[in-house]
């Protein structure tokens, strides 16, 4: 299985990463072998290119949306290989890959980002129609409030000095954008009816997380 966490930036993903991975994996009776892989993947060639457009390193190439799309867009295309491991009906199918982001937030700063919800139609064709990723088979969106989300952005940013925000972290209407972005692909089952689940802020993680495995049992 292919399942990935969305959210804007700072809504608790890497929290409820965590929190999956130890209630698959923990489980004396059905242990479930877990492996974890974030988008973008810094310190790779795609994924560093956009690292330093956000970063004002690249020229204009920042202020171009689908240029900086076509990058995250190539960052999972240069996984493919791993990615369609994980896919129905390849040699790790009875094994899951936890995505800490996927296609679905190239999909939602790109329609912020436009404007226009047909950013996220544009970002499907490319991504799971000319680069042929695969879908995944549970997306979780975790709908954090962007103050909330933005105030623990600045505090990571504070006890970390490698974690400084981008040019996409510090606009906060980009991310109340990205955020209505997100809930209309939840809503319209983006892509292809896929399955979402949607947590808020104040969800217990230990619980969410738990029905997420037992999910992942029944289907594996």
């Amino acid at each position: 299985m292919i399942i990935a966490i969305e959210g804007i930036d700072g809504a608790g993903k890497n929290t409820l990463t965590q929190a999956l991975v130890s209630a698959l994996r923990d489980d004396p009776h059905h242990p479930v072998a877990v492996t974890c892989a974030g988008f973008p993947r810094y310190g790779t060639r795609y994924a560093d290119l956009a690292s330093d457009a956000l970063n004002h390193q690249m020229g204009d190439i920042v202020d171009s949306i689908h240029a900086m799309a076509l990058l995250f867009a190539l960052d999972r295309e240069a996984f493919l290989h791993t990615l369609n491991d994980y896919a129905h009906g390849g040699p790790k199918q009875h094994e899951v890959l936890l995505l800490d982001r996927y296609v679905a937030s190239n999909a939602a700063y790109t329609a912020a980002r436009l404007d226009d919800p047909a950013g996220a139609q544009w970002v499907a064709d490319l991504e799971f129609g000319r680069f042929r990723l695969p879908t995944p088979d549970l997306q979780i969106l975790l709908d954090t409030p962007v103050e909330l989300a933005q105030q623990r952005a600045a505090s990571r940013e504070a006890a970390d000095a490698s974690r400084t925000r981008d040019a996409y972290e510090r606009d906060t209407s980009l991310q109340a954008r990205t955020a209505d972005n997100y809930r209309t692909l939840v809503a319209t089952g983006w892509p292809h009816h896929s399955e979402w689940i949607t947590a808020p802020a104040d969800i217990d993680v230990s619980a969410l997380a738990a029905d997420i495995a037992t999910r992942v049992r029944t289907r594996i």
